[in-house]
């Protein structure tokens, strides 16, 4: 059984980091791309950034661009968000997700099959 978990979130004044981890376990880490999305009150969930099986590519929303970072450590079986600069609208629940098979990735929901439980972050200003 696939399980994601996530872990890092906080609050913190604007302008602050945080590290967000996913760890995954239940199959084989490094042959799926990952991604984070973020669910704000009332709003939609929305993507944030996707890497590939092995790191080689990486994509991020327009708002993040710069700000956030996504990574990968396939012998920890871990993904990971590093945001920097973080705005007061960065605030919202984070989540990792995981295509159900090889090699997909992309910035829809509806390509992820595997969701973790989320991790709240809230941006103070």
């Amino acid at each position: 059984q696939v399980q994601l978990v996530e872990s890092g979130g906080g609050v913190v004044q604007a302008g602050g980091s945080l590290r967000l981890s996913c760890a995954a376990s239940g199959r084989t880490f490094s042959l799926h791309a990952m991604g984070w999305f973020r669910q704000a009150p009332g709003n939609e969930r929305d993507f944030v950034a996707a890497i590939t099986y092995n790191g080689g590519n990486t994509d991020y929303a327009d708002s993040v661009k710069g700000r956030f970072t996504i990574s990968r450590d396939n012998a920890k079986n871990t993904v990971y968000l590093q945001m920097n600069s973080l705005k007061p609208e960065d605030t919202a629940v984070y989540y990792c997700a995981s295509p159900p098979r090889p090699f997909f990735w992309g910035r829809l929901s509806s390509t992820y099959y595997y969701w973790g439980q989320g991790t709240q972050v809230t941006v103070s200003s």
